[in-house]
């Protein structure tokens, strides 16, 4: 037999937290805070407030927060009119609402009328009320205006409620009350029950007493649940009874010395400095109630999603590999939830419509089996459960009295952002939102300012992302808008005030009067369509913005760096210019800019031929593979080298715009070939020229397919180099004999003058010309490997 203990954790004035433990495993759990008071079980004087003939109830105001709802079913037949009227009725025996008469002919508003809470207020819903007044003792139950004894229907034995009715008929029952003998009076002597029938009359007087005095208000209060607990829960069968509270202790002793005297040493007094449930184990399993998901022993689980009136129970067989046969699996499985499902129940105190979702069994005989197992489980239930056969999708159907409201509603508030539906709106959804809202109260013609309230993501989105649109809305309807922020309320809070010159005004825009304003497409003007393309277009062009910014932003924030930030807006400068450049530049610069290229890439390709017969530069590219810090030294000497030249040039080629090229090249090119030139410079020109050929090689070769022509040409310009260098020589010649004499030789018509394309073509070349012979020299020198090298090598 399990062991069985109460454990009680009182903390005076605050909360108290009473659980039923079997073998070290919590079974039921009752938990009441000062804040949160029950009122179930506590009769009132009540005033109607309202009939509703619609549902058939009344709404009667009792002296609380929210009124309390009372149905016809739940209505005594003394409140019924004329020949309906009964001052007293059978117990057991309730009046089906077939033969009730319609509630507005019983009651009338602000009539009295005696109530008791039957169930706590849930969500929205007031408390249930009920003009069936029951007082509960130790063994029996009271209750007024109702005639007859009866016993307890968790008493099944027939024999043994044909004992106890005949007990109670040896009773002085007075007349107009009725008594239930309840199963905590099985074997009790005839003493014990007379001495709770004295108790039970001497409270009613009390209540009847206080039934006198006006207005509405309590008549009889509930015991504390640490004496409601004992004197409805407690039984034989538990051993122990610990309490951590002295005073609450000495309470649960003298409750049980009347009621129990047998049981007055049960009671214990825990004094150790450790909490008791976390001594005993018990504070873990409370925190694992409120979850979702429930693991079961043999690796399935159990998935709890409930609602108002509707728990909804689905069970998985998750892990359980320990059958070889599914349906076996499936079978215990359901066992295994079963007694998971019903302890789940006590323990949350769930009530209403519950639907299971059991895992499919072929046998009818195993779901006869789960049928019989869950009904015996739910047996210790002090609530009343109704059961229903398994269907055939495999739903096992019941519904379950809800005595209080859930654990989860008593420990959980419902969360601000959300309201307890666990979504949240998306900050863009809740964007879009007020802007369609703004649109519908800016579309009157009566108001000049709006002032629309959001939350600092909304009010961010809409001054900056949304400020054009809202602009433009405001220039439409001359109509001013104010973006106020509220941080306190939700993601998703948004209110709109409307003004105009008297004041404020209903923000209500949705009622339109007269038909809407209709065009058939086939009438639209090309106006109103580029219009609209133009929005579009903007639209899309700033979203693109928005995208490539975050994207940026969040490169920039993976890096931990701005360089790239910057790179792309000088890129982005650079190709504005350059566009810029070539939108306003004459017809003639497109066609040299193509042709310098062309004779810079004829320059490269002679550079190469070149530079692959120079040992220098294998020589050269040894030292780099040997010292890794001259190579850094030597790529700056050679950036430098580059600016320098490249700035010598542009300037040529500015003074060659203006007709003075011969003189500006050969300078140029004489600043060129006297630059200094040592060995180290010239071995990183040739590596540089090295790299050059082995890019070009490979985009020729990719080129080969598509280009045959090309690619002829390319080879016999590599593969003929001493035509290239006589080309040179005699380009070179042309130059000497250019700068001696001051002037070019030009074959046509003499008239052309200095800033024709012709002349401006030809300065240019003899310019190329006078660089390239700059750069063969410098790359022609043998270089030496530094001594270092050469001790090394030898």
């Amino acid at each position: 037999m399990p062991k069985s203990e109460m454990l009680i954790n009182h903390v005076p004035g605050e909360e108290c937290r009473i659980a039923l433990v079997e073998d070290g495993q919590l079974e039921e759990l009752y938990q009441e805070r000062q804040s949160s008071e029950s009122h179930v079980g506590n009769i009132y004087k009540g005033r109607v407030s309202n009939v509703e003939p619609s549902i058939q109830a009344a709404f009667i105001d009792f002296g609380l927060e929210r009124n309390g709802f009372l149905h016809i079913t739940d209505l005594h037949p003394r409140y019924f009119p004329g020949n309906d009227r009964e001052e007293t009725e059978r117990v057991g025996k309730k009046t089906p609402h077939r033969h009730r008469p319609p509630i507005q002919q019983c009651l009338k508003r602000g009539q009295e009328i005696l109530v008791q809470v039957i169930k706590e207020g849930i969500g929205t819903k007031g408390p249930t009320l009920s003009s069936y007044l029951s007082i509960a003792g130790r063994y029996l139950v009271m209750m007024p205006h109702m005639e007859r004894l009866g016993v307890s229907r968790k008493i099944e034995d027939e024999d043994l409620r044909r004992s106890l009715r005949k007990t109670l008929d040896e009773l002085d029952v007075p007349d107009g009350f009725g008594f239930i003998i309840r199963t905590a009076g099985i074997e009790k002597t005839k003493t014990d029950l007379k001495r709770d029938l004295s108790y039970l009359q001497r409270l009613w007087k009390a209540i009847d007493r206080r039934m006198k005095q006006p207005g509405v208000g309590e008549l009889y209060t509930e015991q504390d649940l640490v004496i409601r607990t004992l004197r409805d829960v407690f039984t034989t069968d538990i051993k122990r009874i610990i309490v951590d509270d002295a005073v609450a202790a000495k309470r649960a002793s003298d409750f049980l010395a009347i009621a129990s005297p047998r049981a007055r040493s049960k009671v214990l007094y825990y004094s150790d400095p450790v909490p008791i449930y976390d001594r005993f184990g018990i504070e873990k399993q409370i925190e694992t109630i409120q979850s979702r998901h429930v693991p079961l022993k043999s690796g399935g689980s159990l998935v709890i999603d409930s609602t108002e009136a509707l728990v909804a129970i689905d069970v998985n067989s998750g892990k359980m590999r320990q059958h070889k046969n599914s349906d076996t699996t499936a079978y215990k499985t359901n066992q295994e939830a079963c007694d998971e499902i019903c302890r789940q129940l006590r323990l949350r105190d769930l009530g209403g419509v519950v639907v299971i979702d059991l895992i499919d069994m072929r046998e009818s005989k195993k779901r006869r089996s789960i049928e019989t197992q869950f009904r015996d489980n739910l047996k210790k239930d002090r609530a009343r459960t109704k059961v229903l056969n398994i269907s055939q999708l495999g739903l096992l159907e019941m519904t379950r009295q809800r005595m209080r409201p859930s654990l989860k509603k008593s420990v959980y508030n419902d969360c601000e952002q959300c309201h307890g539906t666990g979504h949240v709106k998306s900050i863009e959804s809740v964007v879009l939102e007020a802007m369609r809202r703004l649109s519908v109260v800016m579309s009157r013609s009566d108001i000049n300012r709006v002032e629309i309230t959001v939350s600092p993501n909304i009010a961010f989105q809409l001054l900056n992302r949304k400020r054009a649109d809202i602009v433009a809305m405001e220039q439409q309807s001359m109509t001013q808008v104010l973006v106020r922020v509220n941080s306190v309320g939700s993601i998703d809070f948004i209110e709109i005030n409307a003004f105009n010159d008297n004041g404020a005004v209903s923000a209500d825009g949705s009622e339109r009067k007269g038909e809407p304003a209709l065009t058939p497409v086939s009438d639209l003007t090309e106006e109103q369509l580029a219009e609209a393309q133009a929005v579009a277009e903007q639209v899309a062009e700033q979203a693109a913005v928005d995208a490539e910014a975050e994207t940026e932003a969040s490169t920039d924030d993976s890096e931990g760096a701005g360089t790239k930030k910057k790179r792309r807006r000088r890129r982005r400068r650079k190709k504005k210019s350059d566009s810029d450049g070539e939108s306003s530049g004459s017809d003639t610069e497109p066609v040299d800019a193509v042709s310098d290229k062309e004779a810079e890439d004829d320059e490269q390709a002679t550079q190469v031929v070149s530079t692959d017969d120079d040992p220098a530069s294998t020589t050269d590219d040894n030292d780099e593979a040997e010292s890794t810090g001259k190579k850094k030294r030597r790529r700056r000497r050679r950036r430098k080298k580059k600016t320098s030249t490249e700035a010598a040039d542009e300037a040529a080629s500015e003074m060659a715009s203006e007709g003075d090229a011969t003189e500006p090249a050969d300078e140029a090119s004489g600043e060129a070939s006297g630059q200094p030139n040592d060995s180290e410079s010239a071995a990183d020109e040739a590596s540089a020229m090295k790299k050059k050929r082995t890019r070009r090689r490979k985009k020729s070769k990719s080129k080969k397919d598509a280009a045959p022509s090309a690619e002829a040409d390319t080879q016999s310009t590599v593969k003929e180099p001493k035509q290239a260098k006589k080309s040179k020589a005699a380009k070179k010649q042309a130059d000497t004999n250019t700068k001696a004499t001051g002037s070019v030789e030009v074959s046509g018509d003499p008239s052309d003058d200095k800033g024709s394309p012709a002349t401006v073509s030809r300065k240019k070349t003899a310019k190329k010309s006078a660089k390239r012979t700059t750069k063969k020299k410098s790359a022609s020198r043998k270089v030496y490997p530094p001594p270092a090298a050469r001790r090394s090598s030898e």
